[in-house]
């Protein structure tokens, strides 16, 4: 592995890292930063993008690590842990099941700049009106942590998981916001995004990895395994910093930066200065 490849595989590993969990589309930062570090052209970039959000699910793993194994433990004898493991395998179901459905399709007919713009513009104004109406009381939290949640609360989250197959829109901001809307306080909405990102992405990369297969070499084993260490550093950091911030915070910073970010995709792709490939 030479140093420009190592370090392409630490910038991405960053990008990763930071933007997977925070409601603002990795896919879209992903794209422009393979650009910027010249990986796009690199054989097996596809594959490297995937391998490396193995990095981010591990970082969630670890930070919950003493409440998965208190699950783990508890599953048969701890209602409450029993309850968190069961709305979990619920939100999951929905996407999972989709998902196999119609990926291909998406991949074939929404991979475009203009469905990523339009769905980082649009999930924008929706975060900035979402919490427009909970600092007018108009949208009240009916939920205040993730282990009040019952199935049916789960499963909405679910189903809000699902609109994250379209380019752009960010998991994490279909499952925060989405779990805002139907009642679930800012706090509970992430910390549940974040569990329910353990076998979202997990089943996913494993998916994208296993079609994938023909195309892994060992000669890019160490990048993938020094951009997925990357990836797991830096969004451990964002877990930490998140779950923190919406403590004292709302999102509509993230809206607008959604906005503009959308904005800014369009016109790079329309300079010709960003090209667009299936990530």
């Amino acid at each position: 592995m030479d140093l420009v490849y190592c370090l392409q595989a630490v910038v991405l590993g960053i990008v990763e890292g930071l933007t997977e969990f925070l409601p603002i589309s990795s896919t879209g930062h992903l794209i422009i930063a393979s650009e910027a570090v010249g990986f796009a052209e690199t054989p097996g970039a596809d594959t490297f993008v995937v391998a490396i959000q193995a990095g981010a699910i591990l970082a969630v793993c670890w930070y919950y690590r003493r409440r998965i194994c208190s699950i783990l433990r508890g599953f048969f004898t701890d209602r409450k842990e029993r309850r968190l493991a069961v709305n979990t395998v619920v939100a999951f179901l929905p996407a999972a099941l989709i998902g196999v459905l119609v990926a291909g399709a998406i991949k074939q007919y929404l991979f475009n700049p203009i469905t990523v713009a339009a769905a980082l513009v649009v999930g924008g104004f929706i975060i900035l009106w979402v919490e427009s109406r909970v600092r007018e009381g108009a949208r009240p939290a009916r939920v205040e942590t993730m282990d009040d949640m019952s199935w049916k609360d789960a499963l909405l989250v679910g189903f809000m998981q699902c609109f994250a197959m379209i380019p752009g829109t960010s998991r994490s901001g279909a499952t925060i916001i989405g779990g805002m809307v139907i009642g679930l306080s800012r706090k509970a909405a992430t910390e549940f995004s974040f569990f329910l990102s353990i076998p979202t992405i997990f089943g996913a990369t494993a998916y994208d990895l296993w079609k994938s297969w023909d195309s892994l070499a060992l000669d890019n084993a160490s990048g993938f395994v020094l951009g997925t260490a990357v990836s797991f550093v830096s969004a451990l950091l964002v877990v930490h910093w998140l779950l923190r911030f919406v403590s004292g915070h709302d999102f509509r910073g993230f809206g607008w930066y959604r906005i503009l970010f959308g904005i800014l995709i369009l016109v790079l792709s329309a300079t010709g200065v960003v090209g667009w490939r299936d990530l």
